[in-house]
């Protein structure tokens, strides 16, 4: 398999796509393509690996078999090696936790807005806008939930590491860079997350890489 991404400083989606490939324990390859750089525009038009997505990222290829979009990647992945590596057995908890990388899918826009994934930033926001405000509160009553219904199994979400962890993932980053106030049950979340050793590879990539998007660097407030 090869997986197509974007820069990991500031591609969350990539990064959600990477630890699907991951987590879903086969090989892959990773090819990185640095979004808005002088030759980005050029090589969406030109690279046949990045049709199918029109040039968006993540992107994973498998023989003659191609799926794009987080999700999808997922729901590829999982049905190669079986659902129970990302999703819950019990009925109750899978359905919260695929209706949590749902909401995490399609939601969330004034969050993503002002504060953009930039994994090596640490970021002091004069403050925070009511809809960005509203997001978080949001995210972490799922969280709350999530751990306090079905995590007794581990430290993250479900107890062990699966697709909603995946998909909210790059939410710890942007909790860190912004220094977002939460509660200690949510620290001790973030703290898993951010420690777990693919996140742990992910962030010393992220750290070392030499290039930087401005439009990334400086967050709307």
């Amino acid at each position: 398999m090869k997986l197509i991404i974007g820069n990991k400083n500031y591609s969350s989606w990539s990064l959600r796509g990477w630890l699907a490939c991951k987590q879903s324990g086969l090989h892959f390859d990773e090819i990185t393509v640095p979004l808005f750089g002088e030759e980005w525009e050029s090589l969406k038009r030109s690279s046949d690996d990045l049709a199918p997505s029109q040039g968006k990222v993540p992107i994973l290829w498998d023989g003659d078999a191609v799926a794009w979009d987080s999700l999808a990647i997922v729901d590829y992945l999982a049905d190669k090696v079986g659902r129970d590596r990302f999703w819950p057995k019990e009925d109750a908890a899978r359905a919260m936790a695929r209706s949590m990388v749902a909401e995490m899918h399609s939601s969330y826009l004034s969050l993503r807005r002002h504060c953009p994934m930039n994994i090596r930033a640490r970021v002091q926001l004069p403050g925070l806008e009511d809809e960005t405000r509203t997001d978080i509160v949001r995210i972490l009553t799922l969280w709350a939930e999530a751990r306090a219904r079905f995590g007794k199994g581990g430290p993250f979400l479900f107890g062990t590491f699966g697709a909603a962890d995946v998909f909210y993932a790059p939410i710890v980053s942007r909790f860190l860079t912004y220094g977002i106030g939460v509660p200690g049950f949510a620290q001790a979340y973030m703290q898993a997350v951010w420690e777990h050793e693919w996140m742990q590879a992910w962030i010393a990539a992220a750290e070392t890489e030499e290039w930087v998007i401005e439009q990334f660097e400086h967050p709307v407030t």
